[in-house]
């Protein structure tokens, strides 16, 4: 048995990537998954492979920012001018060793000795770039989900579902509220604001896919850093949320002259 921590979209972020390893460290994790998206957007490319590489992820895989900056020309297809213009940065900072470190990552991939499967975006069609905002999409996720665990990143907006067994007032697939705090929601409860920790207890012969928002630009109006903690012991997955020094990474992005939006985000947390 073991505790997997489970990051995604660090987002070349390396302040909130090391405030979230301080935080595994604390609580002792024994191994690291990755959903993809280690550069793009913010400034210390280099620092953020160099801890990915440290941490020997067990499984990752990756993100569309880590496709298309591992391209060394084109045009950077389905971003926005902000996004886009980070991504050109980016493939001027990554050497050969970079790409290939970036490369070896599979767009899907099943952890080894777990029911866990990891995808940056969609299982039915991961290299497409899809998103699962809803009970909808999360439905048709499940089709293509052999495991009682997927674990999905990209939209930086936390929001987590689960399939049950057999229909519960005719649906399939709900929501799990509690995962999904979301700063905008006027309606959120604001014990969730607060908390560092949201805890979700798995339930045998349900399936459950869990979005688990970004550690380095969240959109969901909560500024913190977020990732998640599969404990196969315990039988559950918590949600932490980590601040960090947001100064610091606004600063390198201004100073690697990237657009002034993605500096002012990370304080936003939107």
């Amino acid at each position: 048995m073991a505790k997997y921590a489970v990051l995604s979209d660090i987002h070349a972020n390396a302040e909130a990537f090391e405030a979230v390893l301080a935080k595994c460290r604390e609580i002792k994790i024994d191994h690291y998954l990755f959903l993809g998206d280690l550069v793009g957007y913010n400034a210390d490319v280099k620092r953020c492979i160099s801890l990915a590489k440290e941490l020997n992820f067990l499984a990752a895989v990756r993100g569309n920012h880590d496709d298309y900056s591992i391209r060394k020309d084109g045009e950077a297809t389905g971003f926005n001018s902000n996004a886009a213009i980070a991504i050109e940065w980016t493939r001027k900072q990554l050497s050969d060793e970079d790409r290939e470190y970036l490369d070896s990552m599979p767009f899907r991939r099943n952890v080894p000795g777990t029911p866990v499967t990891l995808v940056h975006a969609t299982l039915d069609s991961p290299e497409s770039w899809g998103y699962v905002f809803d009970s909808h999409h999360a439905a048709g996720n499940f089709s293509y989900q052999l495991s009682q665990i997927c674990f999905c990143g990209h939209s930086h907006v936390p929001v987590a579902f689960d399939k049950a067994p057999f229909s519960v007032g005719g649906r399939l697939v709900d929501m799990i509220e509690s995962w999904n705090y979301n700063a905008d929601n006027p309606l959120a409860d604001e014990d969730f604001s607060i908390s560092d920790k949201l805890e979700v207890k798995l339930e045998k012969g349900h399936k459950y896919l869990f979005n688990i928002g970004s550690i380095g630009q969240p959109r969901n109006g909560d500024n913190r850093a977020s990732f998640a903690v599969f404990d196969s012991d315990a039988q559950t997955v918590s949600r932490f949320r980590v601040p960090y020094d947001i100064a610091s990474v606004q600063a390198k992005v201004r100073a690697a002259g990237l657009p002034e939006r993605l500096a002012r985000r990370l304080e936003e947390g939107r």
